[in-house]
């Protein structure tokens, strides 16, 4: 029998505040032997929110990741959606794997078939999330249509969870039936993937189940091989 494999030190950067509690426990619940650390910078989703130009953003989610990459990470986890092509710069600046937290779901979507509906609620997330599903599909043809509830957004700045929901899941249950699935574009939609598929037949895709599944795959080869499989 192999010797076990040292645990992988995973380094997730977070730009919303619940993410990292969710996060830990999922990785103590689900990978209690791996190390990780959690940075949260809740400006980087904030400003660009506000306007402020993406070259500015993601200038300073890259040098977030390189200090990640220099504090000894194996492996690079960025739970937000919206600076999704900083990463893509910031894979060309070091040898360390990165994910994407919407990767894995990305790659679940375009496999599952040709029309998707993206659900988003906020405007940052829209064409990053988009561009992602069209890159994980490569040549395929691939019908994207952009189910956009920012009023839902609003609802959930000033407190109103509730309205949040009604609003998220009225509008998805409306769009299922014209696609063959529904994609959250992100994690702060999560909770709502299982009253979603209770009431409607299209499968329905969150990010989080779906990257701890893939941390899984990706821990359970050599580190060659984690490397090569994220880049």
């Amino acid at each position: 029998m192999p010797a076990p494999q040292a645990p992988q030190t995973i380094v997730f950067i977070h730009t919303v505040s619940f993410l990292v509690e969710e996060f830990k426990k999922r990785m103590a619940e689900e990978l209690p032997a791996v190390k990780t650390r959690h940075v949260l910078n809740e400006s980087l989703l904030q400003d660009l929110l506000a306007g402020v130009p993406t070259t500015m953003v993601y200038r300073r989610v890259v040098e977030q990741v390189l200090i990640a990459a220099d504090a000894g990470a194996d492996l690079i986890v960025m739970t937000c959606s919206s600076t999704s092509p900083a990463v893509d710069i910031a894979r060309q600046l070091t040898t360390i794997p990165i994910i994407k937290i919407d990767d894995p779901m990305a790659l679940s979507a375009v496999h599952a078939g040709r029309n998707i509906g993206l659900v988003c609620t906020a405007t940052s997330t829209v064409a990053p999330s988009t561009a992602l599903l069209r890159a994980h599909a490569g040549t395929q043809d691939l019908n994207v249509t952009v189910l956009l509830e920012s009023d839902a957004y609003d609802a959930l700045l000033g407190g109103d969870r509730d309205l949040h929901d009604k609003i998220v899941t009225a509008a998805a249950v409306d769009l299922a039936p014209r696609v063959d699935t529904l994609v959250l574009a992100q994690a702060s939609l999560m909770h709502l993937q299982g009253p979603i598929s209770a009431a409607t037949a299209t499968p329905v895709l969150a990010s989080p189940p779906l990257l701890m599944q893939e941390l899984h795959r990706l821990l359970s080869v050599t580190p060659e091989l984690l490397s090569e499989g994220a880049a």
